[in-house]
């Protein structure tokens, strides 16, 4: 009786520390976010922030510190796509928008994993702008006493055609969330297509063992509409006490 409750506490107290830790890192990282997606002048936001006219952008205040740029990959490497599922302050905003979507495809099928092609996609995209286009800039951000909406709209209102088209489909797939759960974590993100592949050589991971009977609790449980240790998996944990035959665990595969 004491470890099902102590097992009911656990399920309770990690989803709600883990949504805290994201409100943290949304009201510290947000501003950046934003400015990414809607105010750089770049087709690729995020990586030449170090040139950017956009003083007011942390992103241009942290590309100063470049241990920051490695935190990511470290992280990657220690705990998988845990950035995903913890910090991510776009991460965060998608999942809220899949408690409310109108399909949450959470299906446990091999094919599903063409679905990630989107990632590939995005990433050769953004490497291709990046090192043979040189990543040009192709808004001037224009400061008003408002630095948002205002800031937004006449920045909009005088960039280049392609620097449009690329903010509108950005916005457009991370609101698709809206009808296919995490939509945009799952299938598009970049970042997240990259972090995929170190996380199959992560060191420490939630996983199954061989005492899973594939009855898919775990997946029923999952914003992200896998199973531990599988394709999309961010290591959030909500799944580790779900399990009726305790088959998940968390630690370094192999040394359970």
């Amino acid at each position: 009786m004491s470890n099902n409750t102590s097992a009911q506490k656990k399920e309770f107290y990690l989803p709600k520390l883990r949504h805290l830790v994201q409100l943290i890192f949304l009201a510290v990282m947000g501003k950046w976010i934003y400015y990414g997606i809607f105010r750089c002048p770049f087709i690729v936001p995020f990586v030449n922030c170090e040139r950017c006219p956009v003083i007011t952008c942390w992103g241009r205040i942290t590309a100063y510190f470049f241990g920051f740029w490695l935190f990511i990959p470290l992280l990657a490497i220690f705990l998988g796509r845990a950035f995903c599922g913890w910090l991510c302050p776009s991460g965060f905003v998608n999942q809220m928008l899949g408690k409310v979507a109108i399909t949450k495809l959470k299906i446990r099928n091999k094919k599903m994993r063409w679905a990630q092609l989107g990632m590939v996609v995005t990433i050769l995209i953004g490497l291709g702008v990046y090192f043979i286009y040189d990543n040009p800039r192709v808004m001037i951000p224009i400061r008003t006493s408002d630095e948002y909406f205002n800031s937004l709209i006449m920045s909009i209102r005088f960039a280049d055609w392609y620097w449009a088209v690329r903010t509108v489909i950005v916005v457009a797939l991370i609101a698709a969330s809206l009808i296919i759960s995490n939509f945009w974590c799952r299938f598009i993100c970049p970042v997240g297509g990259a972090m995929e592949l170190i996380r199959k050589i992560s060191i420490f991971r939630i996983f199954k063992t061989d005492a899973c009977d594939n009855c898919d609790a775990c997946l029923r449980k999952c914003d992200m509409g896998t199973r531990p240790d599988e394709m999309n998996c961010t290591n959030c944990g909500d799944c580790l006490n779900v399990c009726h035959k305790n088959a998940i665990k968390f630690g370094r595969k192999g040394k359970q």
